[in-house]
């Protein structure tokens, strides 16, 4: 094996990189000499990049089972509910997916992403919404894979969640792409993050969107088509087009059928916009009015 790594009392001058450069260049050391040399650093790296590089390093040791949201704590939708029924279960827990279950917990069928249903809101169909046509395959995982060769998968397979099965095959939990990303860097405080956060449905089947939303993702969820040659990409930049100017809080935007009211902002950017359809089964005239 190798000498023991150099010092790192001195200036500084030699990278923790560079040492670790040197390492891999013969027989490599153990994690554990690596951990060593990451905690030892005291002039390469602070304490956070330094919290991060130990957490990836545990990322291979550490087990689905240790980081799960367990099977007591899982929010999942039953396959036999209702519009509203499921609704509410959107709106009460924020998330953005959701394993949809059939007689129990054990039965896992899919998985249904909140935008998916977005696309019944404000219409007659959302009666009748045809559920087992909007689920996504369930990838189901042992809870003692390890992270590592998790997150791997999720990177492969473009999952974002995973059912959690124990030995015997019944449901033990469920882990999301999130829960390893925290593992390395902490926990993420994602209020306004635009992959998943990006939509929040009401009660009264009103949509809040952040102002960075792609109108293309709007386009499928809503129904309309936006008009191609005026250059914006996001939400908030179809209202300042669509209005001439940026709309403070408070300012009403009528299109194509749709209510846009700017709920927060500044004046800089839009925040959140509430979406409410206003006539059904409207043609994409184009037409807006502003208030």
């Amino acid at each position: 094996m190798n000498d023991k790594p150099p010092s790192t009392s001195g200036t500084g001058s030699t990278s923790l990189i560079t040492r670790l450069r040197r390492a891999f260049r013969g027989e490599p050391w153990s994690r554990e000499e690596i951990q060593d040399i990451i905690q030892q650093s005291e002039t390469d790296i602070d304490a956070e990049e330094k919290s991060m590089l130990t957490g990836v390093l545990e990322v291979s040791e550490t087990q689905v089972r240790d980081v799960m949201i367990p099977r007591s704590q899982m929010i999942v939708i039953d396959i036999d509910d209702d519009f509203d029924a499921m609704l509410r279960v959107i709106v009460e827990s924020g998330h953005s997916r959701f394993p949809v279950i059939g007689e129990d917990r054990d039965e896992v069928l899919g998985v249904l992403l909140a935008k998916d249903l977005l696309r019944y809101f404000g219409s007659d169909a959302a009666k009748n919404v045809p559920i087992g046509e909007l689920l996504r395959h369930a990838a189901v995982i042992p809870e003692s894979k390890r992270l590592n060769a998790l997150l791997k998968e999720f990177r492969d397979s473009h999952n974002h969640m995973a059912i959690v099965v124990d030995e015997y095959g019944g449901t033990a939990g469920v882990v999301t792409l999130e829960d390893i990303i925290e593992e390395i860097v902490g926990e993420i405080q994602d209020e306004y993050d635009i992959e998943e956060k990006q939509f929040r449905l009401l009660p009264d089947e009103k949509i809040i969107a952040d102002g960075r939303v792609q109108v293309s993702d709007l386009e499928e969820i809503l129904g309309v088509h936006f008009p191609d040659d005026t250059g914006f990409e996001t939400l908030a930049g179809f209202l300042m087009f669509e209005a001439g100017y940026l709309p403070a809080p408070g300012a009403v935007i009528e299109w194509n059928g749709l209510c846009f009211t700017v709920k927060e902002g500044n004046e800089k950017r839009i925040a959140t916009v509430e979406i409410e359809r206003r006539r059904r089964g409207a043609e994409a005239s184009g037409e807006g009015r502003t208030a």
